[in-house]
């Protein structure tokens, strides 16, 4: 079973209880878990993020994670893989011994990568983390209280984690669109706007829009994106 917690790119946080339901779930059917956290630190809503490892005992889990998030280092694509197995399944089962095989044939990252993380992991002031959440959340609430006012597109859950939000597309308000593509598209050709259609992430006319910019261009990409939306109308 795999888990996105905070959500890319849905921005959403599970609760104690709702993971706690899902690992007793995954003890039920004997399964184990893949927890993809990269976004561990970047959860800025009401609900604290809760790492899936603490219900190991319920169920095996296996935890990913990612210095490029939480860093805001992007291109340095150097992460981690931890297990959490108190009931030592992933021993019994050779799973263990099976991601380390997995690791030893695949490429290093850039020698100068890994050795600057020692440093960057642990002189790595807790400001700066502050101040890299106290902007994603200015950056969701200005993002999700735009969208409210665009024909056409509404977002059902306010982010409250990672660096992104899913909005719906209302194709039936709108003029000459065939489907999220399609809009997608024309949006970039006309506003020099990029936004992801959901189709490429399995939700057909849905849009993922990123808020991980500054407010100013966020703004008026928004801006234009309702200018695009009010200019193709149904009238």
């Amino acid at each position: 079973m795999l888990i996105i917690n905070p959500s890319n790119p849905c921005g959403s946080v599970y609760s104690h209880d709702h993971l706690a339901q899902i690992a007793e779930t995954a003890g039920e059917l004997g399964i184990l878990i893949i927890a993809d956290e990269v976004y561990d630190h970047l959860a800025f809503g009401d609900k604290p993020f809760i790492p899936m490892g603490v219900f190991g005992k319920t169920a095996p889990v296996i935890t990913l994670g990612a210095i490029s998030k939480r860093w805001l280092v992007p291109g340095w694509r150097l992460g981690w893989i931890a297990t959490c197995d108190p009931n030592g399944i992933l021993k019994e089962t050779k799973v263990d011994q099976s991601i380390q095989n997995y690791i030893n044939i695949t490429s290093d990252p850039a020698t100068f990568i890994q050795g600057a993380v020692p440093q960057i992991i642990a002189n790595t002031k807790e400001e700066y983390f502050n101040k890299i959440l106290d902007l994603l959340r200015t950056s969701a609430d200005l993002c999700y209280g735009k969208i409210k006012g665009i024909r056409g597109i509404t977002c059902p859950h306010k982010p409250e984690g990672s660096m992104f939000v899913m909005a719906k597309l209302d194709l039936s308000c709108l003029d000459g669109f065939s489907d999220d593509i399609d809009f997608c598209c024309k949006l970039a050709k006309e506003e020099s706007v990029i936004v992801l259609p959901g189709s490429a992430l399995g939700m057909k006319d849905w849009l993922r829009i990123t808020f991980a910019i500054d407010l100013v261009s966020l703004e008026d990409g928004l801006e234009r994106l309702n200018s695009f939306c009010e200019r193709h109308a149904k009238v």
